[in-house]
């Protein structure tokens, strides 16, 4: 075995990238990284027990350039006697529907191919063909966009991807109870330079081809790996690639360590998809900031810095606009992430008890006060569910409500769609919370379950302004 797969069998071993019995699927493209991870893997492939097969994705990027790149990779399989698994996607296409660059529309097409792959377990694991260059290149773009230790990371060298097998039908995956299958992408090159590579295809006399697309200097990367690494290397530090290498990997452990910090702690903080205000700012800053960061992405919502830096410095009754026309809306200790598109309508109230409030935005009054004679009603919150302000506001969307008529809770939005509720009256239909809990709807009364069963509790009245 050569020098060079046995560093790359080392690195796997050290990182648990390949094991026996792994059907690994290696995606080739034809440019050299790519054929070399195959020359590499079909080498290591006895010591380490793998089935392997090639992937092939055909961009339709360069025309005929790129059908030219297909039929050597096909060619290829053959050679090794290995079998093709190949796809051909407009990435134009792709790139103009969803308004993005055509590297992001290209990298989407290509993940999702992987993933298909692993879901219908033609393969246990994808190996890609990143080399210590890449990740070089990718960590000083992310240094320059303003990453933290999470963009600092890099390229992983194992990604791993849950799914359950495509063949089973929607119905039986929601039945399943056993836990999803899991496949993976793994990266064996990550330590390897790119010059190694050539060098060792030129000791096998195994050609490639040559992607034009990469010395198109309007590509931001491009414009690293060509012009400023080189700069670097001569000028700063002529191992620049091996430190920025090392720093992704001091960030991955970072992340590893924090991500546990952060799955231990956000329970106690995000509830009932509302964070607790006070109980997070009491905690570390860095802390924070993920915590706030790991709330909004249960959400599929992705924050920049700035994002979580205006969530932190929410004063009470405030709201941030964010991405896709989201906000994050902070009442009283709670702060939810609002789907609503308008905030125009958006409104908070502190009610005292006893006490009144008038809603402008809705045109009436509420008011409160204790009762402490037998009596139901079905406005009687029971006293023991108050820890707290009473906040009047409007509802949010994806909030739910236990009304007295329905056998179970109800999103906010189907219980105003039943009564006809519509248009900006529906936008600011008010409701009161305790905490992130609704505990009173107007027109529905006191939450089913939190009214007071035994008499006495806080009554509460409303009347048009």
């Amino acid at each position: 075995m050569r020098k060079l797969a046995q560093s790359v069998l080392s690195y796997s071993r050290k990182h648990d990238l390949l094991r026996a019995g792994d059907r690994v699927g290696v995606a080739v493209s034809g440019g050299a990284d790519s054929v070399s991870l195959l020359r590499l893997m079909l080498e290591t492939r006895d010591d380490v027990g793998l089935v392997l097969s090639v992937v092939h994705l055909n961009h339709l990027l360069r025309g005929g350039e790129s059908d030219l790149d297909e039929a050597f990779v096909c060619e290829l399989a053959e050679t090794h006697h290995l079998e093709l698994i190949s796809r051909r996607c407009d990435v134009k296409q792709q790139a103009a529907e969803n308004n993005m660059s055509l590297e992001a529309a290209a990298r989407q097409l290509r993940y999702k191919f992987f993933r298909e792959i692993l879901e219908r377990n033609a393969c246990s694991k994808i190996a890609t063909a990143h080399t210590l260059n890449d990740q070089a290149e990718t960590v000083l773009l992310k240094l320059a966009r303003g990453a933290g230790t999470r963009g600092i990371a890099g390229i992983w060298p194992k990604v791993a991807v849950s799914h359950r097998p495509s063949a089973v039908s929607q119905d039986q995956q929601l039945a399943d109870k056993r836990p999803p299958t899991t496949g993976s992408i793994v990266r064996p090159l990550l330590s390897i330079r790119r010059s190694e590579l050539r060098e060792y295809l030129a000791a096998l006399g195994q050609g490639w081809r040559e992607d034009s697309s990469n010395r198109d200097l309007r590509h931001t990367r491009n414009r690293i790996r060509h012009g400023i690494l080189p700069r670097f290397e001569r000028h700063v530090n002529p191992s620049i690639r091996e430190a920025l290498a090392e720093v992704a990997e001091i960030a991955r452990s970072e992340e590893e360590y924090w991500t546990q910090e952060v799955e231990q702690l956000l329970p106690q903080i995000w509830q009932n998809e509302s964070l607790h205000y006070e109980k997070l700012k009491a905690l570390p800053l860095a802390l924070q900031r993920r915590l706030v960061r790991a709330a909004a992405e249960s959400v599929d919502l992705n924050l920049d810095f700035r994002h979580v830096k205006e969530i932190l410095g929410l004063g009470p009754n405030a709201f941030v606009s964010l991405q896709d026309s989201r906000t994050a809306v902070r009442c009283g200790d709670f702060i939810r992430f609002d789907e609503s598109t308008n905030t125009s309508s958006g409104y908070t109230y502190v009610l005292q008890v006893p006490g009144s409030v008038q809603v402008r935005e809705a045109a009436f009054s509420v008011r409160a006060e204790l009762v402490t004679a037998p009596r139901e009603h079905r406005d009687l919150l029971d006293c023991q569910f108050v820890h707290g302000e009473l906040i009047v506001r409007n509802w949010h969307a994806g909030e739910r409500f236990w009304a007295a008529h329905t056998k179970e809770p109800k999103k906010i939005k189907e219980l105003l769609q039943d009564r006809h509720i519509t248009g900006e009256e529906k936008k600011s239909w008010t409701v009161i919370a305790v905490g992130a809990e609704i505990v009173w709807i107007r027109g529905f009364g006191v939450r089913r379950d939190f009214r007071a069963k035994n008499g006495g509790g806080i009554l509460i009245r409303e009347s048009e302004s």
